[in-house]
């Protein structure tokens, strides 16, 4: 008899679904085991999420992962927002000297 390796492709979860599973650890007492087997997850994505939760409860996010809860995605989104308008900022400022600097040479 042979056997054959499946490759498994990752599943995805939303952040609510994350976050649910989250709080079933955080507030409603289940060990991560019982909730890993409520929720067919692994141990590792499900500590993960934990430990995410967490940390945005006490205010911050961990780098690299996606918001869980709304506001945090919020911020994400305005400070990604602010992030791109200051770049934009930038490139108007130096076009301005650049054209100004043009302008003075060719009034000479």
């Amino acid at each position: 008899m042979t056997t054959r390796c499946i490759k498994m492709g990752r599943r995805h979860f939303s952040a609510e679904f994350k976050l649910e599973a989250a709080s079933l650890v955080l507030d409603q007492g289940y060990s991560v085991p019982e909730a890993c087997a409520s929720l067919n997850v692994g141990d590792t994505a499900l500590r993960r999420w934990v430990k995410q939760a967490r940390a945005e409860r006490e205010g911050s996010v961990p780098v690299g992962h996606a918001p869980l809860t709304a506001e945090h995605r919020r911020i994400a989104e305005l400070e990604a927002k602010v992030k791109r308008l200051e770049q934009e900022k930038a490139i108007l400022k130096k076009a301005t000297a650049l054209f100004v600097e043009d302008e003075t040479r060719h009034s000479r």
